[in-house]
């Protein structure tokens, strides 16, 4: 069996803000690197063997205070790199709320419907995912392995690998430095 350990990075003063971040690289709040010091904490009873990472700059400090707590190599990938959110990136929920109503209660409602301005569609992030994941599973078959990615990658992998729907609440912040374990049977029979 196959156990990903999936984690939220902690939170960056844009969560605190209410701002779409995307791509974006913003570093750890104080309120994060405090958040991904209790999540260390929970972790150190989990037998992860490699720690997998977005590139974006929250996910890669959490993945580099984890993997030195835990004597584990961090392994960045672009894969695994975060929704471009377009020109949303950098703003206000509210504000793309009040600006374009009706395409921000799509957005909530039908995610996989919506683009931002020269963004990208959830389409487009699950499949860079989806060939992540096929990799991943053709080098572990077995054992636990950590993966560091912000919301909503952070979704769009849980629900890839439950074989659900994404959630509703799919662009909601699991809290910063959040973590669950999904356990795989199978890996190799999940299909990409």
């Amino acid at each position: 069996m196959l156990k990903i350990v999936l984690i939220r990075p902690g939170t960056t003063e844009y969560d605190q803000q209410g701002r779409i971040l995307g791509t974006l690289d913003v570093p750890l709040a104080d309120a994060g690197n405090a958040e991904v010091d209790v999540a260390i904490d929970q972790l150190r009873g989990q037998p992860i063997q490699a720690l997998y990472t977005s590139p974006c700059e929250s996910a890669r400090q959490t993945a580099e205070k984890i993997s030195g707590s835990l004597n584990l190599k961090c392994k960045p990938s672009d894969q695994l790199k975060n929704v471009d959110h377009g020109l949303w990136q950098g703003m206000l929920v509210e504000e793309v709320k009040r600006k374009q109503p009706k395409v921000y209660r799509q957005w909530m409602e039908h995610p996989e419907s919506v683009c931002p301005p020269e963004g990208e569609m959830l389409d487009t992030a699950r499949h860079r995912v989806e060939a992540f994941l096929s990799k991943l599973f053709k080098k572990h078959k077995q054992g636990t392995l950590g993966i560091v990615v912000p919301e909503p990658l952070a979704g769009l992998i849980e629900s890839y690998l439950r074989r659900s729907e994404l959630p509703a609440s799919w662009n909601n912040v699991a809290g910063g430095g959040s973590w669950q374990i999904i356990e795989i049977e199978q890996p190799g029979l999940i299909n990409v």
